[in-house]
């Protein structure tokens, strides 16, 4: 038979074993293999070791676009509140590992109180008034045992939900910096539009005075110099235009950029060139380098964790309460042996009536989590669209970008044999006038189609979550 002691000794060990249960589902990834393809449609995948990682900006090899990112980075605002918003999450965190460990409070009370001669009680008995002083200085602990997990859940519940916003972090960080670069090749797209219209200023400016010459000389009408002088007032109306459109464009850089409107200028530098060619890679990889998937996957496994928690309910809760100190009418005794106070006892609370609102609980932390996968599901789905796309565009914006180019050449040829024409009289001034408009739209549509190839890229990049 055994003793007292030996049973006491199984206690520590009943518990460990009881602390070792975990109530609630573990998580598992949810699996996508039924929604993610093997290659894609527009792009065979490729290697990607020798791309760039982090800095993906890089890429374009230009030195003012490294310097407005850089100013993006350090200054954005909006950046710097998803970074507040992290360190909100991470300490949630922290604060949630504090239910592991036991809870300690020094306590000191001390007071001085005067007692009715009045007092109510149970036979006729006369109590004198009295004034009594109290010094209390107490240690005490709280300990509340984590049987069923509730503790660890809700901790794998806090530490998945920082990874989460983490990942939004990563996210708003790779939506700036594709906005910064959009609205930059955006802006030199415009660089050009103004130096295609001051060109076209300056000859329209020599015709006209050449065509006053000519009907001050006689040979030809005066309807011919009010059409030149209107051509020449609509450049420079279209001109206003582009430069209204430019300096709204710069005003929403420095706003990305975090830096006062008043304050930033950006020199005039038309775009050039072609985008550098970007390997898409495999789509499985999107799934490991997007932050919005990234931060929907650990969304899943915080909502998993929080069945465990409801779970936890059903079942008792045990916790540990001490209290050790000194307790005295006279501060000159409170800290001798004779005043020491202790108490020892555990706790169990154990629901009776409340397991239809626990089994309800839980319940919605289940559908909470159903929710949670389908919205993770859905943002791969989102993911894989937004590179099926982006593909698309550059495959075809390179086709109308050839073209565009093949038409400006045509425009630019045809212009000039008519300039000739009109020179020699052989043909009007309206079909002159004709084969210039055309010459100047084709030049600024080909500007337009050559900065979308490189915004294109860009956001290959952004939905490829990045860096590489």
């Amino acid at each position: 038979m055994l003793t007292s002691a030996p049973r006491l000794c199984l206690v520590p060990v009943l518990l460990m074993g009881l602390a070792a249960c975990t109530v609630g589902p573990d998580y598992k990834k949810p699996d996508t293999t039924d929604i993610t393809p093997a290659t894609w449609r527009w792009q065979p995948s490729a290697p990607r070791d020798a791309a760039p990682k982090g800095d993906w900006w890089k890429v374009f090899h230009d030195s003012e676009l490294d310097r407005l990112e850089a100013l993006a980075i350090a200054d954005n605002q909006n950046l710097r509140a998803a970074y507040a918003r992290i360190q909100q999450s991470r300490a949630n965190a922290r604060a949630a590992a504090t239910d592991w460990y036991p809870s300690f409070d020094l306590n000191s009370r001390n007071k001085r109180e005067r007692t009715s001669a009045h007092l109510p009680t149970p036979v006729p008995v006369n109590i004198p008034s009295a004034q009594i002083n109290t010094f209390s200085e107490t240690l005490d602990l709280s300990y509340e045992l984590d049987l069923w997990g509730k503790v660890r859940r809700s901790f794998e519940s806090a530490r998945a939900k920082s990874e989460s916003s983490a990942a939004d972090f990563n996210n708003v960080l790779l939506t700036l910096t594709g906005d910064v670069a959009a609205t930059y090749f955006q802006l030199r797209a415009l660089d050009a539009d103004l130096a295609s219209l001051r060109r076209t200023i300056a000859l329209r400016e020599k015709g006209l005075g050449l065509i006053q010459q000519r009907f001050t000389a006689g040979t030809i009408q005066e309807t011919d110099v009010a059409r030149s002088k209107t051509e020449v007032a609509t450049a420079r109306a279209e001109l206003a235009d582009i430069k209204r459109q430019r300096q709204e464009a710069c005003d929403n850089l420095s706003l990305l950029c975090g830096v006062p409107a008043t304050n930033f200028l950006m020199t005039e530098r038309p775009l050039r060139g072609s985008p550098p060619t970007i390997p898409a890679g495999l789509p499985a990889s999107i799934l490991e380098r997007r932050p919005d998937v990234a931060a929907a996957e650990r969304l899943v496994a915080a909502r998993n964790a929080d069945i465990g928690v409801a779970t936890a309910a059903y079942f008792p809760a045990i916790s540990l309460t001490a209290q050790g100190g000194y307790l005295s009418k006279n501060t000159s005794d409170l800290f001798t042996a004779d005043s020491r106070v202790w108490s020892f006892g555990p706790s169990l609370s154990l629901p009776i009536t409340g397991f239809a609102l626990i089994r309800a609980n839980v319940r919605l932390k289940r559908e909470a989590r159903e929710e949670a996968i389908a919205t993770y599901r859905q943002a791969v789905l989102s993911a894989l669209k937004d590179v099926e796309t982006t593909l698309a565009q550059i495959r075809y914006r390179a086709e109308q970008s050839a073209a565009q180019n093949e038409a400006l050449a045509a425009a630019s040829q045809a212009a000039e044999l008519t300039h000739a024409r009109y020179d020699s009289g052989t043909v009007g001034y309206l079909e002159f006038l004709d084969a210039e408009r055309t010459r100047l739209q084709t030049e600024r549509q080909a500007n337009q189609v050559t900065a979308q190839r490189f915004i294109s890229t860009v956001r290959l990049i952004k939905a490829m979550g990045g860096g590489w």
